[in-house]
């Protein structure tokens, strides 16, 4: 359970090449950054390959008018399959294998049985596109206090939603931060998604700041993913409460939690 650095929040103030290089020098193997698209790709994998440092998730591109993702959308399909071509470009040049589809805000005047069977018709496609270069689309709730309005907030929702696509190139990104920010039980709803369980984030349920291993419902949810196999990256998508590189002392206690010493 490999930890992967969130360089979207993680040292604020910083250009991402700068964001780049500290990770690393952190000791960082992974990085997200969820919309990679103002540097050219080339020069993005560039600056990953100098450090040896994987990208293990992107996000689609934004709407053009700041929408928070485009797949649900009545009458945004082509400008959906636009933003995702664009992020497949960016993982065919990076070697990504990851993106993190935004199902996006339904518009108050647009009926849900619509905007759902607009998302269920863009994530068909994109599945096909995505299947064929070798991609992972991964689809994550999002809590209403944080993404008010967001299309889904629960991971049986998004469980729902997978299982009426009916790809395997479709599977669940699993955030603690929003599970408990939504106040569920966090490790069991870890233990019924796991089947579906393909990117993991989080951070303290707290202000969304580092990752609070006192937690026993984190605890017992790390355990509950280590002892299920799982091999993939675990995503720290984190505010820092103070320089990012020193406030990564909890990763001590992680692993510890990982060598069954806490």
């Amino acid at each position: 359970m490999k930890l992967a650095a969130n360089l979207t929040l993680l040292y604020p103030g910083l250009t991402l090449p700068e964001r780049i290089r500290s990770a690393a020098q952190d000791g960082f193997t992974g990085v997200e950054i969820l919309f990679p698209y103002d540097m050219p790709a080339k020069e993005l994998a560039r600056h990953l390959q100098a450090h040896q440092l994987k990208l293990a998730l992107i996000n689609t591109p934004p709407g053009a008018n700041g929408e928070k993702g485009l797949a649900c959308l009545p009458g945004a399909e082509t400008q959906f399959l636009v933003g995702l071509k664009q992020a497949l470009d960016v993982c065919q040049v990076t070697a990504c294998r990851n993106i993190h589809v935004m199902a996006g805000m339904p518009p108050a005047d647009a009926h849900p049985s619509v905007c759902r069977s607009t998302l269920i018709s863009n994530l068909r496609k994109a599945a096909a596109l995505a299947s064929s270069a070798g991609i992972t689309l991964t689809l994550e709730a999002l809590n209403r206090d944080d993404m008010p309005g967001y299309f889904y907030y629960l991971p049986a929702q998004v469980a729902d939603i997978i299982a009426e696509v009916g790809s395997p190139t479709i599977r669940l990104q699993l955030d603690f931060y929003h599970c408990q920010r939504e106040h569920l039980d966090l490790n069991q709803e870890l233990c019924n998604a796991l089947p579906l369980i393909h990117h993991v984030q989080f951070a303290s349920v707290v202000q969304r700041r580092e990752p609070d291993l006192t937690d026993p419902a984190v605890c017992a949810a790390l355990r509950s993913l280590q002892s299920a196999g799982y091999q993939g990256w675990v995503g720290c998508e984190y505010h820092p409460e103070a320089d990012t590189s020193t406030g990564l002392a909890w990763r001590k206690s992680y692993q510890a939690l990982l060598e069954h010493r806490l």
